[in-house]
């Protein structure tokens, strides 16, 4: 290492459009859509749910910033 640099680097900048680190899924095993159309453990609607592993990054991240802004997941419901 050369003097005067750290070994840490400043974030580059194609790193800040980059998505934040989240859990693989936001469900939390209390699975229920009795009422609606939304799960009360993890609020993502039924087509959400049936379509996650499909989906591309960006429209988990959509549904999470949704979710998480509407007080989900729920563990205790």
């Amino acid at each position: 290492m050369k003097a005067g640099t750290s070994s840490m680097s400043a974030p580059r900048a194609e790193d800040e459009g980059a998505l934040p680190q989240r859990p693989d899924t936001p469900c939390v095993a209390v699975c229920s859509t009795t009422f609606d159309e939304i799960c009360r453990g993890c609020g993502r609607s039924v087509a959400e749910v049936a379509h996650w592993v499909s989906m591309s990054a960006e429209e988990k991240e959509r549904v999470w910033v949704r979710i998480l802004a509407q007080g989900y997941p729920r563990r205790n419901t």
